[in-house]
C-alpha cells in the first residue's frame, strides 16, 4: 500500500455534528499544500523518500544553503521539513516546476497516525510526572514528596528508575485516529479527538499502519 502523508500546523480544538447528530469532538490542522523540496533516490542517496516541506520561512531567517536547496525545488525556505518515505509522486517532474501535495488525497473516515511534539512540562517531580503517590502528611513521617528509596546499596542507581526530570516535548505518535471531516478549499483537516503537542505546532498526517481492517 502506498503510502499518504501531509505536513500540518494544529490550529486547536471545535466541535462538529454528524449525520446522526451526535456531536464529535475534533483538531483543526491547517494542512496548506506541501512544498516538495527533495525527491532522493536509492542510487543517488541510498534510500528512497520525499522531502516535503510547509509554512512560509522569511529569507532573513534562512540561511544561504536553505535559499539554494529550495531554489532547486522552485520555492523558498519552508519551516517545517520532513522526509516521508513510500510517498509517490505521480508522473510529474521534479525541478521542472514546484510540486505541491495537497490534502485530497485522503478521505473522510479514513484512519491516520498523527506525530507531534508533545507539551513540555519542564522539570519536574515523580509525583507529577510519573504519577506516583505521596506519603502520608502526618507529621514525623519524613516521607511526603521524594522519589523514595533507590534499591540496593552498591553506590549506583538501577537503569529505569523513575525519578524527577523533564516532563514532556517529547515525540509522540497517535495511532488509528479517524478524519472526521475534510476541508480542501480551505485546507482544514478534522481529525476526531485530540492530536499530540500544543496550538500552532506542526504535525505530520499519514495514513495508518496498523489500520484494522475487519
Amino acid at each position: 500500500m502506498a503510502t499518504k502523508a501531509i505536513l500540518g500546523r494544529k490550529i486547536g480544538m471545535t466541535q462538529i455534528f454528524d449525520e446522526n447528530g451526535e456531536l464529535i469532538p475534533v483538531s483543526v490542522i491547517d494542512v496548506s499544500p506541501n512544498t516538495v523540496l527533495q525527491v532522493k533516490t536509492m542510487e543517488h542517496d541510498g534510500y528512497d523518500a520525499v522531502q516535503l516541506g510547509t509554512g512560509e520561512k522569511r529569507d532573513v531567517l534562512s540561511n544561504k544553503p536553505e535559499q539554494g536547496h529550495a531554489k532547486k525545488a522552485q520555492s523558498k525556505p519552508k519551516r517545517f521539513v520532513k522526509e516521508i518515505r513510500g510517498l509517490e509522486l505521480g508522473e510529474d517532474e521534479f525541478g521542472s516546476q514546484e510540486l505541491t501535495i495537497k490534502v485530497d488525497q485522503f478521505a473522510t473516515g479514513e484512519l491516520v497516525d498523527v506525530t507531534g511534539t508533545s507539551k513540555g512540562h519542564g522539570y519536574q517531580g515523580n509525583i507529577k510526572k510519573d504519577n506516583q503517590s505521596r506519603g502520608p502528611e502526618t507529621h514525623g513521617s519524613r516521607y511526603h514528596r521524594i522519589p523514595g528509596s533507590m534499591g540496593a546499596i552498591i553506590n549506583r542507581v538501577f537503569p529505569g528508575k523513575k525519578l524527577p526530570g523533564r516532563m514532556g516535548n517529547h515525540t509522540v505518535t497517535m495511532q488509528n485516529l479517524v478524519i472526521a471531516k475534510i476541508d480542501a478549499e480551505r485546507n482544514l483537516l478534522l481529525i476526531k479527538g485530540n492530536v499530540p503537542g500544543a496550538n500552532k505546532s506542526f504535525v505530520t498526517v499519514k495514513n495508518a499502519v496498523k489500520a484494522v481492517t475487519k
